[in-house]
């Protein structure tokens, strides 16, 4: 079934929420190499809720409950200017995050039956930052409710601002402080502008890749018309999959890698000619947080084949084994790349290669209300180079749909053209199930 996408979500209205306690004149948070490295990129995310969570839960709440967890997140609230130099950064004037109202005539359920992934983008905003620095907020979130009561809470995250696991921490603490637990008392501290350190080798890294300069609209254009397909893997066909990867070893690469491996292979085949050699890993890092509650500090591996290598040939256990142990971690190598123009420069990194991006140890459910997890999150992304890239999180615990099976989730952005033909390799590998 497909959602008739001009109609079904409605009455549409647009405001802007900010912090509660004025942030004070001259302040400016200048982002990191890192962060401007991400800047073409933005994260989206819906969380769907049941009717009896949402009752009694009106936007009059949901906006008292923001004025209060706004404040320490106030960098999000600004917009971005650009110095002198042409280097960006974000003037904390309180502008607030834009915030968007919607009514669906669909029921939840009814939406969630339908997997015409498409149709998500109606419920989170993919308005982009540009062209005109000074009225682009950073952060949009939708609240859409549903024809049975139920809501969706779509977050648009530009990822200039911060990785995946600052951006679950941001919203997950929007429902500790509508569930009255508090709210934590850290705040971010805005930074200054980088201290120049001392120039980087003039190759730019790998997992990196610098384009034609955007001007002040930050999205990367595409060569290839791309397009957007999610499925369900349930831990049987988890295990399914190791057990052919790995048999009876009880010396087995995590599940991530290898179901990673099992996509690279079908990737590789649906590419022949030009298989991919290197792709690039992301994962988050908990361990690398400083002072920021935002902040881009997530893990980017290269990782090699070798060029002599034939993918398709290749053993799984070999693949997972080197997007396991063999990756070259590359921050610092884009984060120089970027300081060396002085933070000046385009570049995107989601799609420059085949890019695999681990969100297992995101706490992907950590939003609750009521004391209710979300029946459902979906993560996608924005602004994916024509390489494509995968996302995989886990699936709700215990969930009601499918017979209470825990799983994985993957969502992939790949080009159009790819996608067909991909599936079908799915399905040969036992990865995606008929009728999905």
């Amino acid at each position: 079934m497909v959602l008739e996408e001009s109609s079904v979500v409605y009455d549409v209205r647009l405001s802007s929420v900010g912090p509660g306690r004025s942030t004070g004149s001259d302040v400016f948070h200048s982002p990191g190499g890192l962060d401007l490295a991400m800047k073409l990129h933005y994260l989206r995310v819906v969380y769907f809720f049941e009717s009896e969570v949402a009752q009694d839960l009106s936007i009059m709440k949901i906006k008292d409950a923001m004025f209060t967890w706004l404040n320490p997140y106030f960098i999000t609230c600004g917009r971005f200017r650009r110095s002198e130099s042409g280097r960006p950064f974000i003037k904390c004037n309180d502008c607030g995050a834009r915030f968007i109202e919607a009514k669906c005539h669909k029921t939840l359920h009814e939406w969630l039956a339908t997997h015409h992934w498409p149709s998500y983008n109606l419920l989170v905003s993919h308005q982009v930052i540009g062209p005109e620095l000074s009225f682009s907020p950073p952060v949009l979130l939708q609240v859409t409710e549903f024809k049975c009561g139920g809501i969706s809470l779509g977050l648009s995250w530009a990822h200039v601002l911060g990785d995946p696991l600052s951006a679950s921490e941001f919203i997950n603490s929007w429902g500790q402080v509508m569930n009255n637990l508090g709210h934590r008392e850290h705040i971010n501290i805005p930074r200054p502008v980088p201290v120049p350190g001392q120039p980087g080798p003039e190759k730019d890294p790998f997992s990196a890749k610098r384009i034609d300069p955007v001007g002040d609209h930050w999205i990367p254009a595409n060569n290839k018309k791309m397009d957007t397909f999610s499925f369900h893997l349930t831990n049987s066909q988890m295990n399914y999959l190791q057990a052919q990867i790995w048999g009876p070893s009880l010396d087995q690469t995590p599940s991530f890698e290898s179901l990673c491996a099992m996509i690279w292979r079908c990737v590789a085949r649906v590419r022949p000619g030009s298989e991919p050699k290197t792709v690039t890993v992301f994962r988050p890092d908990p361990t690398n947080r400083a002072n920021d509650i935002i902040g881009n500090n997530q893990m980017i591996y290269k990782v090699e084949a070798g060029s002599e290598c034939c993918i398709v040939d290749t053993n799984l256990s070999v693949l997972a084994s080197l997007l396991a142990d063999q990756g070259v971690d590359e921050r610092k190598q884009i984060e120089e790349a970027i300081e060396r123009d002085e933070g000046v420069s385009d570049f995107f990194v989601y799609g420059a290669n085949l890019t695999f991006l681990d969100l297992e140890e995101i706490n992907v459910y950590g939003l609750q209300l009521k004391g209710h997890k979300p029946t459902f999150v979906y993560y996608t992304l924005q602004g994916v180079g024509d390489e494509g890239a995968i996302l995989v999180y886990p699936w709700p615990k215990g969930s009601t749909k499918n017979n209470g099976a825990d799983g994985k989730f993957v969502t992939m952005i790949l080009p159009e053209d790819e996608m067909l033909k991909l599936k079908s390799e799915l399905k040969l590998n036992g990865l995606l199930l008929e009728g999905n």
